[in-house]
């Protein structure tokens, strides 16, 4: 049975402790509660939790030392909380390692939602799987079963193969045989057969002499030659030219190869891993792959599944890469909302990982804000306009908008407008047949009730 995670709470307030240790214990934490800083950091020195709560001001001392106590040594998450908000103390205490920092009072649905982002994100970071020049991330059953299958071929030290669509981490899978095997401390060596020039290819590969080709001015390994006593990847293998399928089909064979315009073999101890994101076997039946080439690669064949088969481990990839490229967003890791991660599901991803980690990217390059939502996905995917959208009519809104001002009027309807969907700007925003950037702007200009709609 998994274990129940546990929490700190402190506050010198006593209803306010009462009230936050009765919620969580609700929801399934284990909580202990204390009334001040001091009593706080004698509890962290004794022992570590997976989140704290913690007042700023109490008469013992602040939620800053609580933090630095909590933090000491350890990646424990801190929430600050402080009836007195203030943008100088919430910058240091972000700067500082806060998870966030919150003004009282907030509402326990709130404050949940902050620590299941929280917890999202101290979740991902055990969901990493070291290949040693990156990280597999996710724990979905189907990239299990891919890593568990990998880590048994890692051990044979026989060929592998792998097939699996662009973008899903081919290249990270490969590397993470090469650090699983008995290997890892040699060179891992990968060459990409789609993107060196047809007429280099042969000696990218296997090397040349002094003199083999006019511009050959002195003798150069190739790359299976650096590669010897450890791992060579041959990715993209599937466009290997023909012409030179039988030279590699030797050398996987015999494991030596030979320098262009040299007749000396060199002997190899080399393991090769090949990846392809097309069929090799279909490649075989177009007569673009030689058969016997493609049985003697396809040893132990290996896949990944694409991203829109695991979508359990988007949210992990997404807080992964936010930290991976929090220098973009003024150094700090951003929040990532509910609706902003339900959008990233629901999306079909047909470039994978690769095309997350691109959109990542690009909106902490853009966002001119750290609150990562909806608008921010809709502004890159923005939805296809519906020919079935139902408009509210003003006049079944404001049945006595005649004489009144434009801006009033369009206030009105905007007000109703969210009254009517509970707050929910995409469903405003779809009913209004506007964007929900515009939207936002709009309960900017009109001085809309500041609560934040969902």
């Amino acid at each position: 049975m998994t274990e129940q995670p546990s929490l700190l709470v402190v506050d010198d307030e006593p209803g306010i402790r009462t009230a936050l240790r009765a919620n969580f214990l609700r929801h399934g934490w284990r909580v202990e509660a204390v009334s001040g800083a001091r009593e706080a950091i004698r509890h962290l020195a004794a022992r570590t939790f997976d989140l704290v709560i913690t007042d700023m001001r109490m008469p013992d001392g602040n939620g800053m030392e609580v933090m630095r106590a909590a933090r000491n040594g350890s990646t424990t998450p801190v929430i600050l909380l402080t009836a007195y908000g203030s943008v100088p103390d919430a910058v240091t205490a972000m700067r500082d390692g806060a998870l966030d920092y919150l003004t009282k009072p907030i509402p326990f649905d709130r404050l949940q939602a902050v620590v299941t982002l929280v917890m999202q994100r101290a979740h991902q970071a055990r969901a990493c799987h070291a290949s040693g020049d990156g990280e597999i991330v996710g724990r979905s059953p189907l990239l299990m079963r891919a890593l568990q299958r990998a880590r048994a071929a890692a051990s044979t030290g026989a060929d592998v193969l792998i097939e699996a669509e662009s973008g899903t981490g081919k290249e990270l899978l490969a590397r993470f045989i090469h650090h699983a095997s008995d290997r890892s401390g040699k060179p891992f060596i990968a060459v990409n057969c789609a993107a060196v020039p047809e007429p280099l290819l042969e000696s990218e590969l296997f090397g040349h002499g002094r003199g083999a080709f006019t511009g050959a001015v002195a003798s150069r390994a190739g790359k299976f030659e650096l590669a010897n006593g450890g791992t060579i990847l041959l990715d993209e293998i599937g466009d290997l030219p023909l012409d030179l399928q039988p030279k590699l089909l030797r050398a996987l064979q015999e494991r030596e190869v030979e320098r262009l315009g040299e007749g000396r073999p060199l002997r190899l101890n080399i393991r090769v891993v090949a990846t392809t994101n097309v069929s090799l076997a279909d490649r075989v039946a177009q007569g673009r792959f030689r058969a016997d080439l493609y049985y003697r690669l396809n040893v132990i064949p290996l896949s990944l599944p694409a991203l829109r088969d695991r979508h359990e481990d988007i949210p992990l990839l997404a807080w992964y890469f936010a930290e991976k490229f929090a220098a973009l967003a003024r150094g700090r890791v951003p929040r990532l909302h509910p609706e902003f991660m339900n959008r990233l599901q629901s999306h079909s991803w047909p470039g994978n990982v690769r095309e997350l980690a691109n959109f990542m990217r690009r909106v902490l390059t853009l966002s001119d804000t750290l609150d990562i939502d909806a608008e921010c996905f809709d502004a890159e995917f923005p939805s296809p306009p519906r020919g079935d959208r139902k408009m509210l009519p003003v006049a079944a809104a404001l049945p006595s908008a005649a004489g009144t001002p434009i801006r009033e009027v369009e206030r009105q309807h905007l007000e109703n407008t969210l009254a009517l969907t509970d707050g929910n700007r995409t469903r405003a925003a779809e009913l209004l047949g506007i964007s929900l950037r515009t939207l936002r702007n709009k309960i900017r200009e009109y001085g809309l009730p500041p609560r934040r709609y969902a």
